[in-house]
């Protein structure tokens, strides 16, 4: 891209292409009968949504000011993510149990495309916890720390 605004403008377009996607698939799956490619479509169409929500985020990074999270956010957040990452390892260890033991081709597609999406989220959630998170993160220490940093003495008599 050549400038941020270019940028701007191709994850707008994007949103635009993932809602549109979303409503064609959406609509088509009134008609479809077939539960292993309903469930394949319904869920591109969600990864469809997600994607553009997650375009909306980098448009929202790149326009505007992040508030930091007060501690008690953080601490709301983190606990979420870290949830979500002992789950998703859950299924992974499962799904990977059961896999070598499935015999039907179909089925196993299925699982196999399931097992990918779960390491996909687990390795996601674990990026989210690092770098969004701690990121947007100002604890009350680093509040003091602002505050003390640059003043010389730190309150205490000095000459």
């Amino acid at each position: 891209m050549k400038s941020k605004d270019e940028l701007i403008n191709f994850m707008k377009a994007q949103i635009k292409v993932e809602n549109d996607i979303v409503d064609s698939l959406n609509s088509a799956l009134v008609e479809v009968k077939n539960p292993p490619v309903k469930g394949v479509l319904k869920g591109i169409s969600l990864d469809s949504v997600k994607h553009a929500e997650m375009y909306a985020a980098a448009v929202e990074l790149m326009t505007s000011v992040s508030r930091a999270l007060t501690q008690e956010h953080l601490d709301k957040q983190k606990a979420l993510v870290e949830k979500h990452i002992r789950m998703e390892a859950e299924l992974i260890k499962k799904i990977s149990k059961v896999l070598p033991s499935v015999e039907n081709k179909k089925v196993k597609l299925l699982l196999n495309a399931i097992l990918a999406d779960e390491k996909r989220h687990h390795e996601l959630l674990k990026m989210v916890l690092e770098i969004l998170v701690r990121g947007e993160t100002i604890t009350e220490a680093d509040w003091w720390d602002l505050l003390w940093k640059n003043v010389p003495f730190h309150g205490a008599p000095g000459g």
